[in-house]
């Protein structure tokens, strides 16, 4: 047995997207000549709601050309408390981009209109960008309600700063509040999202906007050696990722929360389902009186992989992983559980 809920990047390709890219029309997208490219980038631009896209190689790479287009070296990025352009992406940020962040307290990723304003005002070096995530990935993948990102966008036009989106999985806020990709998208200036985290694509990311932005973004691609060439083959796969994934995220969705319940019924307080709102689960083990580390160890022996922080496990569900996986999952939690619990009493 092996569960992969490290990430929703771990799905494989499916039946229709390997027939898709085999069957793919190409071209030189360095020259933007790869049919298949050009309408997934349509197609995606159109989804969002957006004048034109384009598409890169990952997530990471997608928010490091938008922040090289829309901030400049020694100014700041604003973004809510744990954002992934703060943390894992803030090395790339300084070497690239030559930008700092400042990142606001919050416990959803969202962020109050007086709590940007301050920020906005704090004497600090310049703000040039205020970047959302959208699901907040460190907030156990909470979904920003339409309405406080709404809020947010009339601040920042009244400062005059634009307000860029790291969408990596705006699909799943949006089948998780029940609404539109656009009442999010709307709000924004420019955005991402991946086509390989819930989508289920094996490769890529597309940025998102203003037809006069995406083009300097593409040109910063070229710059940094993003050059496609027949990409048609990868950009295929997104195209009936795209067609075919929003329609099943609940599903995503639904396995998350069996898989928060099940471990709260066998582990009281290790983890909270009613803050599992799509389909990323945080556990706290210590009330086991173990460490993340120690029992994301103890899973993998039992052929579940998740990631393990400095004191929470992180577990993904996507396409790939059905309800009898999840119940195979909380067996195995179980097994896990009952040796520290066993161990504690022992010591006690």
């Amino acid at each position: 047995m092996r569960i992969d809920l490290r990430s929703d990047t771990a799905t494989r390709p499916t039946a229709r997207m390997r027939q898709a890219m085999a069957d793919a029309e190409v071209g030189d997208d360095g020259f933007g000549e790869d049919p298949t490219v050009n309408l997934l980038q349509e197609r995606c631009a159109e989804a969002v709601g957006k004048e034109a896209a384009v598409y890169v190689a990952s997530g990471t790479m997608a928010n490091q050309l938008a922040m090289l287009v829309l901030a400049r070296p020694g100014h700041r990025v604003v973004c809510g408390q744990g954002a992934h352009v703060a943390t894992k992406e803030a090395g790339a940020s300084a070497l690239l981009g030559g930008l700092s962040f400042t990142q606001l307290a919050t416990t959803t990723g969202e962020i109050p209109a007086e709590v940007l304003s301050a920020a906005l005002n704090d004497g600090g070096p310049p703000v040039d960008l205020i970047v959302v995530e959208n699901t907040h990935q460190s907030c156990g993948g909470y979904p920003w309600r339409p309405e406080a990102l709404a809020g947010l966008r009339a601040g920042a036009d009244a400062a005059r700063v634009p307000v860029y989106m790291d969408g990596a999985r705006i699909f799943n806020a949006a089948v998780a509040t029940g609404v539109p990709v656009r009442a999010y998208t709307d709000s924004v200036s420019a955005l991402m999202f991946c086509l390989s985290k819930s989508l289920g694509a094996p490769v890529g990311s597309v940025v998102c906007g203003p037809a006069s932005f995406v083009g300097e973004v593409r040109e910063r691609k070229l710059q940094l050696g993003g050059g496609w060439r027949q990409a048609g083959v990868l950009a295929a796969a997104g195209l009936v990722a795209l067609e075919e994934a929003p329609g099943r995220l609940h599903e995503d969705h639904a396995t998350a929360q069996q898989l928060a319940t099940g471990m709260a019924s066998i582990s009281p307080e290790v983890t909270d389902p009613d803050a599992v709102r799509t389909n990323i689960v945080f556990a706290d083990p210590s009330p086991l009186g173990a460490s993340a580390q120690q029992v994301a160890a103890r899973l993998k022996e039992a052929g579940v992989l998740c990631k393990a922080g400095r004191t929470r496990l992180r577990l993904v569900t996507h396409r790939d992983i059905s309800p009898a996986d999840i119940e195979q999952c909380l067996a195995a939690w179980s097994a896990v559980a009952k040796q520290y619990t066993a161990r504690s009493r022992a010591v006690a």
